[in-house]
């Protein structure tokens, strides 16, 4: 059924159709640590896209609420039933996999991690997905009620598939997890939070430059940072014209302390090519007008600073050699 029927049949108290971004995908991550035979860990999350909505505490099993929105439309009778369902799911996970270390020639200390959710299209129809990993690789996926082993999970992965399908109860359960409770609660997730979801908050971009500590003598380290934004998405590129510099090098998104984020990019340059370098910025809340810092107009301050500051300090060495003969 696609998004926008589904909303005006079953929740007609939604009214996401022209505000959302598309695809919109929802996720539980569970990761699993195998330190030894004796100690095991369990961490959980969810994520609405890039945002985390949801902490799990799994020694009590309760979510962990990080959004006043998080708990969406779902009442607190559901969300306590999820919660139980989630604990003793991620309880059995664990023990499967530590009754089969030896069968499946698993190697202490291991991470396995799951990731099941859903994801909607506009005018298309949801889609579940569950998914294993182990050390990072893929290990097998979930399709109707039944668990597929993954192609670069090998003979292992098959004999995963062969135990989890045994539990076909649980999986006719997953299933309905992943394609009905999971888009309902996606749904009511972007209903209670549009305000703080349709948030936009315009960037403020400045330049900055340095000796390159990795190219060495007559390099220049060129960086453009980004700061205040929201939402998380955004592109900044250094550019020569119109023609985007391969060697940006782009840092990780950080969080400020006001819920924006902030970003740096970096170019290593001769600095005798540094003329024509530019930096362009592009967010949701410009709405198509990018900001773009030209460093031909950054260099002028430096030379106005010593016209003005170079004077003074001959008028005031001067002063002082006549005050003194005086």
């Amino acid at each position: 059924m696609c998004l926008c029927v589904y909303l005006c049949v079953f929740l007609p108290c939604v009214h996401v159709c022209g505000w959302v971004s598309e695809p919109i995908t929802f996720r539980i991550i569970l990761t699993s640590s195998f330190y030894n035979r004796a100690r095991t860990q369990n961490q959980g999350s969810a994520w609405l896209g890039q945002l985390q909505t949801h902490g799990w505490d799994s020694k009590t099993g309760a979510f962990i609420f990080l959004r006043p929105w998080s708990r969406g439309n779902f009442s607190k009778e559901r969300l306590i039933e999820l919660e139980k369902l989630f604990h003793s799911y991620s309880i059995r996970f664990l023990q499967v996999f530590q009754d089969h270390v030896s069968q499946w020639q698993l190697e202490y200390p291991f991470q396995v991690q799951l990731e099941g959710g859903c994801e909607l299209h506009l005018g298309e129809a949801s889609v579940g997905f569950a998914r294993v990993a182990y050390q990072g690789s893929d290990l097998m996926n979930f399709q109707n009620t039944s668990w597929w082993p993954s192609p670069k999970g090998g003979r292992r992965a098959q004999q995963v598939c062969t135990v989890f399908n045994q539990h076909h109860v649980v999986n006719v359960r997953t299933q309905a997890e992943i394609n009905d409770i999971c888009p309902h609660f996606l749904l009511g997730l972007l209903d209670a939070g549009k305000t703080d979801l349709q948030r936009q908050v315009r960037p403020e971009a400045w330049l900055s430059t340095g000796p390159s500590q990795s190219q060495g003598p007559g390099h220049l380290l060129f960086v453009c940072h980004v700061s205040g934004f929201y939402p998380k998405p955004v592109w900044v590129m250094w550019m020569r014209g119109d023609q985007e510099q391969q060697g940006t090098r782009r840092g990780d998104v950080l969080p400020n302390s006001d819920g924006t984020w902030y970003l740096q990019t970096s170019l290593n340059v001769e600095a005798r090519e540094a003329a024509s370098l530019s930096c362009r910025v592009r967010h949701s809340s410009l709405e198509g007008q990018d900001i773009v810092l030209y460093w031909e107009q950054h260099r002028p301050v430096g030379l106005v600073f010593l016209a003005v500051v170079v004077p003074l300090v001959l008028l005031a060495g001067l002063a002082f050699w006549l005050w003194k003969r005086w």
